[in-house]
């Protein structure tokens, strides 16, 4: 991200579609199509890994596996691994939220027929697939499976004791016993992998480049500490003794206790750091940058006794500091990361990010609810950062002007340029929000992203995620109507102007001419 460029944060989920959520269908090529007409050089998504109770990727049961409700149903299809009968069955009529209830109960079971129509072809190549992702495809699919055979119990709730703590000769005679059910599983990640491996590449043969996220804490009830239980901070039965929160801060007065086990960073040490080595390969796999959430905690994290109500009384803990990140570019060299280093922000954490060379965060909402002259006005930002109006935890960019202080919104407007009359006034085409995000592309940084709902000047109805509010969070979704009318020429317009045009890379024929000549 040495250049300057832009790009829209749309998970797959918001995506339109007939089934219920968005995937990686015809919808999400027609969103490329969009970004490359309006000189956008990435789309921002959000977590691929199946999502916890509440339908958040931030607390997942796999590091490593892709959410199946991303599946394009249509492909399968045509394909012939589902009839035209079974695919209508599958449609859902609201088409502005994600049907998380509905999906629960008919997803896994229409995957299921198209496996069961997979010819040996299909599944030689499943095979070879599940082959090549040893190191954790095997646990995660026996995991899913083990749970239902204890009647959805979480791992350290097995009454198999061996089961329980993962030994060898239990693993083994368990992943033999559910063999086919096994294969279903890695059947499932195939059609993730392969429909979104097709959808990277045609998003970058048309100068889109990915940029993916990676949470940096995983689920205590996950595939991944259940098979690695020594690498987390967890007592000899399994109960984890601290866990990840942050303290009070802007989005909530008691901090937010998340409830994920802490890593045992000197266990991980020993070996280099190897599950999470695999873990970024596995993110390098699929996207071409990766924000890494929480960032901070790298440098300290906050630990919360696990018996505690809320995350007031935590403790920072030192975190594996530089160390890490020398491993990471030992591995990976250059790999585009970018830093988030929002919330509680002390030196230490300005040192590591300044020695790792990485680029950071700044969130212009932040800076006009701050009456100083502060790190989030556009007028601060550095080159080597990535700048937002808005991410996923906050409210819109139409729903926060609604929502802050008169004397606020209007010196944000004040700066912004607004050329003044009625701001409230609805529509793609709200002066208030333009003028806004027209603040932000003129900025120094070298990546500017704004979330699709602030392109369309959506309420706070459209907000993705409140923190520390479990409920009725991860639903939006753009209706067909709504993502047909994006303006791709105002936006484009905006590139030009402040030289962030995404250049599209040519086709490798005309590339090799350019060579002879």
């Amino acid at each position: 991200m040495k250049e300057r460029g832009s790009g829209v944060l749309m998970h797959i989920s918001s995506l339109p579609g007939k089934y219920g959520i968005g995937s990686f269908g015809r919808e999400a090529r027609a969103f490329v199509d969009f970004l490359a007409e309006a000189g956008c050089g990435y789309w921002q998504v959000l977590p691929f890994t199946p999502t916890d109770f509440f339908n958040s990727p931030y607390a997942s049961i796999s590091a490593f596996a892709g959410n199946l409700n991303f599946i394009d149903l249509e492909q399968l299809f045509e394909a012939g691994l589902l009839t035209g009968e079974e695919l209508k069955a599958q449609e859902w009529a609201n088409p502005y939220s994600a049907a998380f209830d509905f999906l629960s109960g008919t997803r896994t079971a229409i995957l299921r027929k198209a496996f069961l129509r997979a010819d040996g072809a299909l599944l030689e190549q499943v095979r070879a697939f599940a082959e090549k992702n040893r190191r954790w495809l095997p646990d995660y699919a026996l995991y899913i499976l083990l749970k239902e055979e204890f009647d959805g119990k979480e791992w350290f709730q097995w009454e198999d004791e061996a089961l329980r703590f993962h030994a060898p000769e239990a693993v083994a005679a368990a992943a033999d016993r559910h063999r086919e059910s096994v294969l279903f599983v890695e059947f499932v990640q195939y059609l993730f992998y392969t429909q979104w491996g097709e959808l990277r590449q045609y998003a970058n043969e048309k100068g889109v480049k990915i940029i993916g996220d990676l949470p940096i804490y995983i689920a205590l009830q996950s595939a991944d500490v259940w098979a690695n239980r020594h690498l987390f901070d967890l007592s000899e039965d399994g109960e984890p003794k601290n866990v990840a929160g942050v303290p009070p801060d802007y989005f909530s007065a008691d901090g937010q206790k998340w409830g994920n086990p802490l890593y045992n960073w000197t266990e991980m040490k020993k070996d280099g750091y190897r599950w999470w080595m695999e873990r970024l390969e596995a993110m390098f796999s699929l996207f071409d940058a990766v924000r890494i959430d929480h960032f901070r905690a790298f440098s300290s994290y906050w630990a919360v006794p696990a018996e505690e109500e809320t995350a007031k009384k935590g403790v920072w803990r030192k975190g594996p500091g530089m160390d890490f990140f020398r491993t990471v570019r030992k591995n990976f060299g250059d790999a585009q990361i970018i830093a988030e280093d929002l919330g509680i922000i002390d030196d230490g954490v300005v040192q590591l990010l300044k020695d790792t060379g990485l680029p950071g965060m700044r969130v212009m909402q932040f800076g006009f609810t701050d009456p100083s002259d502060n790190l989030n006005l556009p007028h601060n930002y550095p080159v080597n950062c990535v700048a937002y109006t808005g991410t996923h935890d906050n409210n819109t960019l139409y729903g926060w002007l609604w929502e802050i202080l008169p004397h606020e919104r209007d010196h944000a407007l004040r700066y912004a340029g607004f050329p003044g009359g009625d701001w409230m006034s609805g529509g793609t085409q709200n002066a208030a929000c333009r003028s806004l995000i027209r603040a932000l592309w003129a900025s120094a940084a070298n990546t500017v992203v704004v979330p699709v709902q602030d392109l369309c000047a959506f309420g706070k109805d459209t907000r993705m995620n409140v923190p520390g509010v479990p409920q009725g969070n991860w639903m939006f979704r753009l209706s067909p109507e709504q993502m047909a009318g994006l303006d791709a020429k105002w936006l484009r317009s905006m590139n030009d102007t402040f030289y962030r045009t995404a250049k599209r890379p040519e086709p490798e024929e005309k590339a090799e001419d350019a060579k002879e000549k």
